[in-house]
């Protein structure tokens, strides 16, 4: 099997709980603008495809984006910047680093591998979140939502990371908790790692196939040993 040199890590769900956080900024544009609120674990299913994606599923109610929100592009855009701004003020308010994730991503680090970051989230909340939790130097790059045109579950963002970070997508594994994140590693020819905590739409993140699933960051450590 091919030497693994490089791990390649999503944000949300992955090394922080931020959904407390963006349940808030969602919930302050829907209230700014007269519309229904919903609770925390609600927002939990809809985080994973971008700040547009959970407000668009925000105003729709559902995880299933309607045909009268989709067609609504001005207004939409109107609500992203209040969103956007909502969040800015509290994106590390509530968010919290998952248990083992500091720890393990500077053993990895300081055992030779490369690491990259590759997530959803707009690029300009990427660097504030990373110096909160003392991870400013852990990645050799970052690539955000808005980066390229393309995001997760698209082969692209992570592709780019490869570039940037000269590996081979065969040398690199994914390490996500959703469909999104396994779906892109396959599409880049990547092997993957399931972390089953995180926010995959109340989906076992086994049934999506990752080359192997962890219930824990930590057990990260155990797979390489292993491979």
């Amino acid at each position: 099997m091919t030497a693994i040199t490089t791990l390649l890590f999503d944000l949300d769900g992955t090394l922080i709980d931020s959904v407390p956080d963006l349940a808030l900024a969602l919930n302050n544009t829907l209230q700014d603008n007269g519309l229904p609120t919903y609770s925390e674990s609600t927002v939990r299913n809809w985080v994973g495809n971008g700040a547009r994606v959970l407000l668009q599923r925000g105003l729709s109610g559902s995880t299933k984006i309607s045909d009268n929100i989709a067609a609504q592009n001005s207004y939409v855009d109107t609500l992203l910047v209040q969103f956007l701004a909502h969040y800015n003020k509290t994106v590390c308010s509530a968010s919290t680093l998952y248990d083992g994730v500091h720890q393990t991503l500077i053993t990895l680090k300081e055992s030779g591998y490369t690491l990259g970051l590759v997530t959803n989230k707009p690029q300009d909340f990427i660097q504030p979140i990373l110096t909160h939790y003392l991870l400013d130097n852990v990645f050799g790059v970052t690539v955000g939502g808005d980066t390229l045109k393309q995001k997760k579950p698209d082969a692209a963002p992570l592709l780019y990371a490869c570039e940037k970070l000269n590996a081979e997508p065969q040398n690199c594994v994914m390490v996500g908790d959703s469909k999104n994140d396994i779906l892109a590693a396959k599409a880049a020819n990547m092997r993957s790692i399931g972390l089953t905590y995180g926010y995959n739409y109340g989906e076992d993140i086994g049934l999506c196939e990752p080359r192997w699933v962890c219930n824990h960051f930590n057990d990260i450590l155990d797979v390489l040993k292993t491979n």
